[in-house]
């Protein structure tokens, strides 16, 4: 009978699930077992602990996004004459949400390649475990901002664009309810949104023509703001399997 067997026959404890992190692994000191054997009870250990956590996180996720609130558009982009939703709105409603789940939200310092920026977004659960995701975005250089303003405007729109796509949140306008579209004319993606489409295209080697298809649209340049989410969880599906 080997030491693992002779402890799981000895041992009193419950399930490693209803047990702290370290039960296991001190029972085993205190019973005198060598420490290649503890050290494979710790492996074990944590293995299960991160298991339960990702449990715990996938729960609750599902019951934050089965009660998502809307987000108000509350800025207007007077270059398209459009309304778009805060950095500020956005978050003020995303975290009083996330707590109630035990979840965070945080963000990466922005990384620099080239004239890209990348932004991570991660959800944390107070058990542990955590989920990110990442996009890139080349530096806005629209209008007459100053290169301090043009990388600030892109770091802003990649914390929003990363939370929304990790969070399934949605923004709305408080004046109308046609899924994007005011008196009859359809909000379209921005410059910076685009060209963080086609990083993304390029970066998955994505054929355009079946993307297309797929997001049921003409072209990139005239894809639906209320398809930018559904574009960015295609692409990013498809640099998972890269």
């Amino acid at each position: 009978m080997n030491d693992v067997q002779k402890f799981e026959e000895r041992s009193t404890l419950p399930a490693p699930q209803e047990q702290g992190s370290i039960s296991l692994v001190q029972m085993a000191m205190q019973r005198g077992y060598d420490p290649e054997f503890i050290s494979k009870m710790m492996d074990l250990q944590e293995r299960n602990d991160a298991k339960i956590a990702k449990q715990a996180y996938v729960k609750a996720m599902s019951e934050f996004k089965a009660n998502l609130p809307p987000v108000l558009k509350d800025k207007k982009n007077k270059q398209y004459d459009s309304m778009y939703a805060s950095e500020a709105a956005l978050m003020d409603v995303i975290n009083p949400e996330l707590s109630k789940y035990g979840l965070s939200a945080s963000f990466s310092f922005p990384e620099t390649e080239g004239n890209i920026l990348k932004v991570t977004s991660t959800i944390t659960h107070k058990d542990g475990h955590s989920e990110s995701v990442t996009l890139p975005g080349p530096i806005d250089t629209s209008g007459s901002k100053n290169p301090l303003q043009q990388v600030k405007s892109t770091v802003t729109y990649l914390r929003k664009a990363t939370i929304e796509a990790i969070t399934g949140i949605a923004t709305a306008d408080p004046k109308a309810d046609d899924d994007g579209n005011t008196s009859g004319q359809v909000e379209y993606i921005n410059d910076q949104q685009y060209g963080s489409i086609i990083d993304m295209m390029n970066e998955a080697d994505a054929d355009e023509g079946k993307f297309l298809e797929y997001l049921k649209i003409e072209s990139i340049e005239k894809m639906p703001l209320n398809k930018f989410n559904m574009a960015v969880k295609a692409l990013e599906a498809k640099l998972a399997k890269k």
